[in-house]
């Protein structure tokens, strides 16, 4: 495995100082392997120095069309602190290039294991409603990143927005969810829980049998942020709602 330490604490300045840094300052063609080493190292540099703890992961990449764009054919995962979590409000000027995308957050109220098949997933998790503002800390960037940029800036997440649970959704009903987000009252986008790994619940079993493989697990209490049902749009100022099918909605407002 390579040293990446210069590497880690290149993508934590530009995190901790919210300044974007060129592409060239990690190697485009870095292996998945020492991306996730980064990514893991800058996570427990958070929690360290910044006492920012990890409180779930992201999960990106979950449909052939957003595969595509970043040439791969699996979907890939970063992390989330609490510095990701939104009360519901952000000021644009604050980010650095974000986007937008609707999701569904799955919260753990026990441990998952690769022993959890979907159903045992379902029973031990709650869904909300939920927005995630992707943003990277490289300048340009989507869709410019290769595959390790991206898992090594924790699949550039930038803030989460995470609604009221509910409980007792159904496989079939999770195959079976379509999501509105309007800007201002108007639709800007549309979308089906298909777009996610055929059912959102099926990326939630992908990356709990990733994360065993560095020995990682879902926590009690974590959230995870399952895949978007949209191609990403640029993030504007303004009012946004999204609305699931049996789920609910949630807002944003970026000022």
């Amino acid at each position: 495995m390579t040293d990446t330490t210069n590497l880690v604490n290149t993508l934590y300045n530009a995190y901790n100082l919210g300044q974007a840094i060129s592409k060239e300052e990690i190697p485009k063609e870095i292996s998945n392997e020492d991306a996730y080493n980064i990514q893991h190292q800058l996570t427990e540099q958070k929690l360290a120095n910044n006492n920012d703890n990890l409180i779930g992961y992201k999960i990106s990449l979950t449909s052939e069309e957003t595969q595509q764009l970043f040439n791969s054919t699996t979907p890939l995962y970063g992390a989330l602190t609490t510095s990701n979590l939104s009360d519901g409000s952000i000021e644009l000027d604050k980010m650095l290039s974000p986007l937008i995308e609707i999701e569904l957050m799955f919260i753990a109220h026990e441990d998952l294991s690769a022993a959890d098949d979907v159903q045992s997933i379902l029973q031990k998790t709650s869904i909300a409603p939920g927005l995630e503002i992707p943003d990277s800390r490289f300048t340009d960037w989507f869709p410019k990143l290769s595959l390790g940029q991206v898992i090594a800036d924790s699949a550039v997440a930038g803030n989460v927005i995470v609604g009221e649970k509910v409980e007792g959704i159904s496989y079939d009903q999770l195959a079976d969810i379509n999501a509105d987000l309007t800007l201002n009252g108007e639709i800007i986008a549309q979308g089906p829980s298909t777009e996610v790994l055929d059912n959102p619940v099926h990326a939630i079993q992908w990356l709990i049998e990733e994360l065993a493989k560095s020995g990682r697990t879902i926590q009690q209490g974590m959230t995870i942020s399952s895949g978007t049902f949209i191609l990403p749009k640029p993030l504007q100022k303004g009012k946004y709602q999204v609305s699931f099918d049996s789920i609910g909605s949630i807002s944003l407002d970026v000022l």
